[in-house]
């Protein structure tokens, strides 16, 4: 192989991962890997799997790629945000210049429903900022 393997993989999962213990160093050299643990980023829980006991050492590095997952996916929701702006100018562009009649009654109700939705939920925010900010 060009490089080195981490010493550890996780298999994410949608709420944290599957943490393997990637090994090499055996007699076959193919690359052996063996479930440690699995971790939970939503609540914190990192549970060994099967008789494994964690090491400090594991703990420390499951702990800070849960850190790193933790930021790497606040940062995916913002960017998910800034393309959902983006998708309604679109929209909006779409519906002026493009959208035949049909075309607007299928998606009308759809659109105006969770725009007024979102748009209840953001001034509703905005009023409680403001108000927090007053006192």
């Amino acid at each position: 192989m060009a490089g080195e393997l981490p010493e550890f993989y996780f298999r994410v999962r949608e709420n944290g991962a599957t943490v393997f213990r990637v090994d090499t160093e055996n007699r076959q050299r193919r690359i052996d890997m063996s479930e440690i643990a699995v971790v939970n980023i939503k609540n914190g829980q990192i549970k060994p799997h099967g008789d494994h006991e964690l090491t400090s050492d594991e703990l420390e590095v499951i702990q800070d790629w849960a850190d790193e997952r933790l930021a790497v996916m606040a940062t995916r929701d913002l960017d998910d945000i800034y393309r959902a702006i983006d998708y309604l100018n679109l929209t909006t562009h779409w519906a002026q210049t493009r959208a035949d009649e049909e075309q607007l009654e299928d998606v009308t109700d759809g659109l105006l429903l969770a725009m007024h939705d979102l748009r209840s939920v953001l001034v509703r925010k905005k009023a409680d900022r403001l108000l927090k900010d007053r006192e």
